[in-house]
């Protein structure tokens, strides 16, 4: 090899380990946003928010009102982004923000394919809730919370709706069922 190929080959090689690994705003999770969504943003506002998108509501309804059921946003193409809930106010907001799309991950890099494990390890755990067929599992100091089926539980844990599950009980590989945003 040529020694200035073999320098270019190098350069590029430097380049590329200096680039930060950033994940792309559109799918950013943080106190004041879900992507593109902000927690300032009206329900009035979605058509603009996701103008490049497609929003899908109940038709019956002639416009994004604050008793709007579940709002649901596609890519185009298809692929459900997030299901969003407005709040009751006066001035809807939205309330609830459920993720559908793996590629929305919290500042700490956590999603749909992350594990219990990933939650224990970055995050500090402020209460699980059982419930009949899932695990709910609150964050520190966050809107975040996440559900974890009791099928990734060990036999004993699933059945039993009266136990109250610890953190010590759920199996590090278990894998999360919903992602989901409390902005009430």
């Amino acid at each position: 090899m040529k020694k200035s190929n073999l320098i270019a080959v190098l350069g590029t090689v430097l380049i590329f380990a200096n680039c930060k690994n950033e994940s792309d705003p559109n799918f950013l999770i943080n106190d004041s946003q879900v992507g593109k969504l902000m927690r300032t943003s009206l329900v009035s506002e979605l058509e603009s928010i996701y103008s490049l998108d497609s929003i899908v509501r109940d038709t019956s309804l002639p416009t994004l009102v604050s008793n709007a059921s579940t709002i649901k946003i596609f890519e185009k193409g298809g692929k459900q982004l997030l299901a969003l809930t407005p709040n009751s106010d006066s001035i809807a907001k939205i309330g609830i923000i459920r993720v559908f799309d793996p590629r929305y991950k919290t500042e700490k890099g956590i999603g749909l394919q992350s594990t219990f494990k990933d939650i224990k390890d970055k995050y500090v755990i402020k209460k699980i809730v059982t419930s009949l067929n899932n695990v709910i599992i609150f964050i520190e100091d966050s809107d975040v919370y996440y559900t974890i089926a009791k099928e990734e539980l060990p036999a004993s844990l699933r059945y039993d709706t009266s136990i109250n599950i610890e953190e010590v009980q759920i199996p590090d590989e278990a894998k999360i069922k919903y992602l989901m945003i409390g902005w009430d």
